[in-house]
Parts: structure tokens; C-alpha cells; sequence
């Protein structure tokens, strides 16, 4: 029997997605908490700008996590509740808060980033910017 070989997230290219999150949180004059967990929710990377609220630490990896068990942006789960499924609440791990987005290797989800320190959309627009890092 032949197992399958699965594909990891590196510590460096973490890194290198947080590093392009940061840049547009700097740009943006956003003070934020970044962080990169692996397919099954756990940190690879976290960082914390200056001045970044401390409450954002955990929730920037409540995000990460979220994208990463569910394999869809945090912000899909935040869609459902306020259409009303607010069952959605009760899942254990969903945080239905825009900002946590999957981060995938062909149709392979290999991990995730989750933003906290701004609005939402901000969070989740940091989180894009992260993930493209990895697709240039």
C-alpha cells in the first residue's frame, strides 16, 4: 500500500504570507495581529505589530483556525449567521468574523491566515493580501 504524499505548509512560506499581510496593514495604518496556522488549525506563525490591541491575538488565531477546520473563509460562516443561521454560533471552533481565509496548494487546503486589529473588511483585506503573497 502506497500512501499519499501531503502537502505542508513551510514556516517560511508563512512567513512570507504574514510579511505581505503586514505590508498592507503598514500601508493602511492598520495596527494588527497576523496569524498563520497549518491545515489543522495550529500556529506556524504569529506576530503582533506595535500598538496592535491585545484582545487581536486571540482572535486573529480563532480566524486562522476557523478557515482552516471549515475550509472557507471566516467570513462565509459571518454571511450565514447574518442571514440568519444562527446555529452556525453553536459549531464548535466557528468564529463567523471576516478575516480568516484558507490557504490552499491546488485543491489541497494546507492552512489558513486570520487578521484581527481593524473593521472586518479590513481584517479580511489584509488576509487577501497575505494569501496573494503566496500566489506571486
Amino acid at each position: 500500500m502506497e500512501l499519499p504524499t501531503k502537502k505542508v505548509l513551510t514556516l517560511e512560506a508563512a512567513q512570507r504570507i504574514a510579511q505581505a499581510a503586514r505590508a498592507e496593514a503598514h500601508k493602511n495604518g492598520w495596527r494588527m495581529v497576523i496569524c498563520v496556522v497549518d491545515d489543522g488549525g495550529h500556529p506556524i506563525y504569529l506576530e503582533r505589530m506595535d500598538g496592535a490591541q491585545l484582545a487581536s491575538v486571540q482572535i486573529a488565531q480563532d480566524k486562522a483556525r476557523t478557515a482552516a477546520l471549515f475550509k472557507r473563509p471566516s467570513k462565509a460562516l459571518e454571511e450565514a449567521v447574518a442571514g440568519g443561521r444562527t446555529v452556525i454560533m453553536k459549531l464548535t471552533g466557528a468564529i463567523p468574523v471576516e478575516g480568516g481565509v484558507p490557504i490552499t496548494s491546488g485543491s489541497d487546503l494546507i492552512g489558513a491566515i486570520g487578521v484581527s486589529g481593524a473593521s472586518s473588511p479590513q481584517d479580511g483585506q489584509v488576509a487577501a493580501a497575505g494569501l496573494a503573497a503566496l500566489n506571486s
